[in-house]
């Protein structure tokens, strides 16, 4: 007589992950760093200075990694609970729009007061990025 196949059941529960939402905005961050990466390459090239440019894609950078970053928190499920890891997103998304939201309107702009706004975003990436370990840390209980 030979085994039966294994049968799989899914380790995750919707409640032991990151809010599906918090995946969506992920998706569409990184989708949109795309967009406003070969917008910036082809569109703006002509009609930015290299700094505005630099600027521009600097928020580019941070926006696609923090949207990936969103799209692997389902993935750490097993290490985290969910609270924590909807914090983790939050700051994430909190720092996109601050963090990469101000580089664009700076770079475009030249408005200078939204300067200021830029760290605060950054503040945001660099709490999420803490709560992640701490959560990793603490585990799932």
């Amino acid at each position: 007589m030979t085994n039966p196949e294994p049968v799989i059941t899914p380790q995750l529960k919707a409640d032991t992950t990151v809010a599906k939402v918090y995946v969506i905005i992920g998706a569409a961050a990184a989708g949109l760093a795309v967009v406003l990466g070969a917008f910036a390459a082809h569109g703006l090239k002509a009609l930015l200075s290299p700094s505005e440019l630099i600027t521009f894609e600097t928020g580019v950078r941070y926006q696609m990694y923090h949207g990936i970053a969103l799209l692997c928190l389902p993935g750490l499920a097993a290490l985290l609970s969910a609270k924590w890891a909807n914090r983790v997103a939050r700051c994430f998304v909190t720092g996109c729009v601050l963090f990469s939201g101000s580089l664009y309107v700076l770079a475009t702009t030249g408005i200078k007061w939204f300067g200021p706004i830029t760290p605060l975003g950054g503040v945001f990436f660099i709490v999420g990025w803490i709560l992640l370990i701490v959560a990793l840390v603490k585990g799932k209980n």
